[in-house]
């Protein structure tokens, strides 16, 4: 028993010293924007700067990676196929593809370092950044310019529906909490045009994009708020008929996913990895999903978000 308790306490005094060394060690933070209180932003371009400590520094030789759940994750594992053998070949690493199921799983995925580089959605990637240490660089485009995308209000063609206004009281889908189209900008637009959700209806929300748009269709819901690029795409694949849908309103245009690393990759790693994602070029099939996209292009969060940030502000400061 007594030896049992002393190697105990010995643990616990490694813990105690090796936690009193890495505090002492540690630079305060002075400035960190929205990040959690696990990063910093010293520079202030908003987002988290490397650790301060080089030994928490990741230059792992697998790296595992996921696509936003914005559609069946089955479709992304195999359309991103070219591009993640490109990169093990790039990068002469091993690269994996993990299916993540929603975006809350995704983003809890690159917090605790089980994904080391993702493609965030437009409105999660803010609680990326901002909650998991994600630093957006890349995003899809083609013609040397940026993706962009709208959030469009869909209804079945043959509704009776014609304004915003008239879905009060009714079934409207949005998509997840954090979805920038599928709920934060709706939440931010749609009281302009005479309807108020939480007030005017209660939000269903259905899990993803797809999901909102065949809800419409087969009368599950009266209106869905989602991003025109996904109903693109799923007009262009045959999957739903265009004369089907209505759209009852579009927004401003909005930045599409930004593929985003973790902040504490080893900054040579980064660099490479950035390298291997602009030269890759997209093959017909990937061209054909993404809306005619080419490549991929280098982007600043705090520039490109800057409008996604403003809807997020304006959600913030809407009364309960």
């Amino acid at each position: 028993m007594t030896y049992h308790r002393s190697l105990a306490a010995w643990g616990m005094l490694i813990v105690f010293l090796a936690t009193g060394s890495a505090a002492a060690d540690a630079k305060p933070c002075h400035q960190r924007a929205a990040l959690d209180q696990a990063y910093c932003d010293a520079d202030g371009d908003l987002v988290a700067d490397l650790p301060t400590d080089g030994s928490k520094l990741r230059d792992p030789d697998t790296l595992v990676w996921a696509f936003a759940p914005i559609e069946d994750p089955a479709v992304y594992a195999q359309l991103f196929r070219p591009f993640t053998k490109h990169l093990s070949t790039c990068l002469g690493r091993q690269i994996v593809y993990y299916p993540v199921q929603s975006v809350p799983a995704e983003i809890a995925a690159m917090r605790t370092g089980r994904l080391h580089f993702a493609g965030f959605s437009t409105g999660p990637t803010v609680e990326a950044v901002n909650t998991a240490g994600a630093v957006p660089f890349a995003a899809k485009g083609q013609g040397g310019k940026v993706r962009g995308y709208h959030l469009v209000a869909i209804v079945r063609a043959d509704s009776p529906y014609r304004t915003l206004a008239d879905l009060k009281g009714k079934r409207v889908a949005h998509v997840s909490a954090a979805s920038n189209s599928g709920n934060l900008a709706p939440r931010a637009l749609f009281p302009a045009e005479g309807l108020v959700p939480d007030t005017d209806y209660r939000p269903i929300l259905s899990g993803a994009h797809d999901r909102s748009i065949m809800g419409v269709l087969s009368g599950d819901y009266d209106m869905a708020a989602v991003a025109s690029d996904v109903l693109q795409r799923l007009m262009e694949r045959g999957a739903i008929d265009p004369a089907a849908i209505r759209v009852l309103y579009e927004s401003p245009l909005f930045p599409t996913a930004a593929f985003a690393h973790a902040h504490d990759l080893d900054p040579a790693l980064a660099g490479k990895l950035k390298r291997c994602f602009f030269s890759f070029r997209f093959p017909p099939d990937m061209t054909a999903a993404f809306n005619g996209d080419e490549q991929f292009l280098p982007v600043r969060y705090d520039e490109a978000w800057r409008t996604v940030r403003a809807v997020n502000d304006a959600v913030g400061a809407l009364p309960d």
